[in-house]
């Protein structure tokens, strides 16, 4: 049986993740790494997206991140992410609303709308989203 490597995942609320996983990939700025137990140790900033990881038995799991950090070493990888959410935390019907009322606002093109505020949002609803209907990719 292989090693595995500990997964932390924060946010400045609370505690995702911790717990003991085979392998994680994550959407670094500069592209999207993995990592397995033995790792070079690095740092980077994290982009909006979802990091996958496969448990201690072998099961995939996703988690929605909207950027932050990860120090990864060769027994553990860390992330401190601004916002994180498991898929299985995640309101699927929440995150269409989220969405529609983005696609809305950005439709408008009204002057007293932040437009910047809107895409962002826009993003976060649409990666939310894909990731509470992701199926196993890994």
């Amino acid at each position: 049986m292989a090693e595995n490597i500990r997964l932390e995942v924060v946010t400045p609320q609370k505690s995702v993740v911790s717990e003991d996983v085979q392998i994680v990939v994550a959407p670094g700025t500069m592209g999207e790494f993995g990592v397995l137990v033995g790792h070079t140790p690095f740092l980077t900033t994290l982009k909006l997206g979802t990091v996958r990881y496969k448990d201690a038995g072998g099961t995939e799991r996703y988690i929605f991140v909207s950027g932050g950090f990860a120090e990864a070493l060769p027994d553990k990888v860390t992330i401190l992410a601004e916002s994180a959410e498991r898929r299985t935390d995640i309101d699927a019907e929440r995150a269409r609303t989220a969405l529609e009322r983005a696609q809305q606002r950005l439709a408008e093109k009204r002057d007293d709308i932040d437009f910047v505020r809107a895409r962002a949002a826009l993003e976060r609803a649409m990666h939310r989203l894909s990731v509470a209907e992701t199926r196993k990719t890994m």
